[in-house]
């Protein structure tokens, strides 16, 4: 099952659903800023039979946004793919590197992202998105991915210049700005996923194959960072855990590459779509 986020021509948020062929429009207070509260609650095979059916020709007439918001917390994983590490500079991190995002860098499919007035060095980064589906902590790695409500395409956009700056491993307010968290186009249930270890992940930068790899790379697989994060912090419903990029950023290259306005990013990963977002000028 796919969950859109959408708004209408009067600008009307709503989560748009597609099973198989079928699409539906959930109930008016079923909207992306409120699906944390609704995942662990709702049978959303049961919920499609109360929803408002509607034709693919309807559904392609309104405007994709981030198919969920508002959620408690942006988990991230840092250098989980060891070629990325090796082309940052390091090694192989030998536990999890862990840091965060606020709400506010949650932005939409389509959308333009200004680049910041404050950094000359923004980069793309392709990422597997998990969407926690059950609350949990201390969660053992046998039931880790019992805890999963679905997958999605995520871009974990940093500036490089502001982020290296710091003496922690990862600067969060170079990860966090504004819009820095695009997330979508849908979400797919973790039932339709099946493996999630086993998806191919790529970037296209203007239509150039950046990133091309496999989530099989991961040094830290799904089951073992839900499980390793929640000995420290309770997951709950709605929880968004990015799973690290593989090699082929911009900063890695010879020479760098970053990004300038009129840019197109896509992050592609298997059965999960496309991301796309256009860069533009800052405010």
């Amino acid at each position: 099952m796919r969950l859109y986020g959408v708004v209408d021509s009067k600008g009307n948020q709503n989560l748009a659903i597609q099973s198989g062929v079928d699409y539906y429009l959930a109930s008016p207070e079923l909207i992306p800023g409120r699906l944390p509260e609704w995942i662990g609650r709702v049978d959303f095979g049961e919920f499609i039979h109360q929803a408002l059916p509607i034709t693919k020709q309807e559904f392609q007439k309104l405007s994709l946004i981030a198919p969920i918001r508002k959620v408690e917390k942006l988990i991230c994983i840092g250098k989980n793919y060891a070629e990325h590490a090796r082309e940052m500079g390091g090694d192989p991190p030998e536990k999890p590197v862990v840091f965060s995002k606020f709400n506010s860098a949650i932005s939409n499919p389509n959308q333009d992202i200004a680049l910041p007035s404050i950094s000359q060095k923004v980069d793309y980064e392709a990422e597997l998105v998990v969407v926690i589906g059950k609350a949990g902590r201390n969660i053992s790695q046998d039931q880790a991915l019992n805890h999963v409500f679905g997958y999605c395409c995520g871009n974990d956009i940093s500036a490089r210049d502001i982020q290296n700056v710091c003496s922690a491993v990862k600067c969060l307010i170079g990860k966090t700005i504004d819009s820095f968290a695009p997330i979508g186009p849908f979400i797919l249930t973790a039932d339709e996923v099946g493996d999630p270890g086993n998806l191919n992940i790529r970037l296209r930068l203007n239509g150039t194959v950046m990133q091309d790899s496999n989530t099989e790379n991961l040094i830290f697989p799904i089951d073992f960072l839900i499980a390793h994060i929640s000995k420290f912090v309770t997951l709950q419903p709605g929880d968004l855990l990015f799973t690290g990029t593989p090699p082929g950023v911009g900063a890695g290259r010879k020479p760098p590459v970053f990004l300038k306005p009129g840019d197109q990013v896509e992050v592609e990963i298997e059965k999960l779509g496309v991301l796309a977002n256009r860069m533009v000028a800052p405010n």
